[in-house]
């Protein structure tokens, strides 16, 4: 009889590691279906950001070539000193643009090394990377640094959550129609963590609980959204750096902090 009831058992057991194998390869390719679909997403956003950020300097060239052209073709010639001032002011504009194009490129790159990096590095180069969205919306950026201290983990992967909190905040004031749009950020230390904070002007979010937006899928007063955004980045900071991803309102906005250890 105790062996019979142990066989039994024994079969119940298999059977249920079969049963939770499956369901974990059943989890495990919905998370690559998300993760693949938040790929895409930031991909397209990218690739827009790319034509806001090139576009006003491809304008200020062409604007260089018109006036160059004019004067040859009205005045008769153009100076030395003219033609050297158009090309240096023409060579600083591509340099913008090359470096603008690097950065995008380190923003793709597969590297998932882990190493010390300075935040406020990271937070610069999101803030180049959407500078003529948030141009194009006047949308002013405050930045309040009482910490330089280097923290430790995959860089590339930290810009990403940056650069999706940052691009949600320009969202929410465009579609809210500020007139004063402003974002906020903020980076200081406290209880041997690093904190960083992203505020902004563009209305609260009206759910409860508000944590519901980092739930998979989960849109906000965005027709055109996927939900992975905020998803992704609270994986990236809670599962590959060890950190904390949080999100509150504030008067007339929303604050999203990134808590690191030291």
């Amino acid at each position: 009889m105790n062996n019979e009831l142990i066989n039994k058992l024994e079969n119940e057991n298999r059977v249920l590691k079969r049963k939770l194998a499956l369901l974990i390869d059943e989890n495990h390719t919905k998370d690559e279906i998300v993760i693949q679909q938040s790929k895409m997403a930031s991909m397209g956003e990218m690739i827009g950001n790319i034509a806001h950020q090139w576009r006003q300097p491809l304008m200020e060239i062409s604007s260089l070539i018109i006036n160059t052209e004019a004067k040859i073709k009205i005045v008769g010639n153009i100076s030395n000193d003219e033609l050297l001032d158009t090309i240096d002011k023409s060579n600083h504009i591509i340099k913008f643009m090359s470096e603008t194009i690097d950065d995008f490129r380190n923003f793709f790159a597969t590297n998932k090394n882990e190493e010390n990096f300075m935040i406020i590095e990271q937070v610069n180069i999101a803030l180049n990377m959407l500078k003529s969205s948030f141009d194009r919306y006047n949308i002013k950026i405050n930045i309040i640094i009482k910490s330089k201290i280097e923290v430790y983990g995959i860089k590339n992967e930290y810009l990403q959550v940056l650069l999706n909190i940052l691009s949600n905040a320009k969202d929410a004031i465009v579609s809210n129609k500020i007139s004063n749009g402003c974002i906020t950020i903020k980076i200081y230390e406290k209880t041997n963590s690093i904190i960083l904070e992203i505020e902004n002007n563009g209305g609260i979010i009206d759910i409860e609980p508000i944590n519901k937006v980092f739930e998979p899928f989960f849109t906000y007063k965005k027709n055109n959204g996927t939900g992975v955004g905020l998803f992704m980045s609270k994986l990236i900071i809670e599962n590959n750096m060890n950190g904390l991803l949080k999100v509150h309102n504030i008067k007339n906005g929303v604050c999203f902090s990134i808590a690191l250890s030291i």
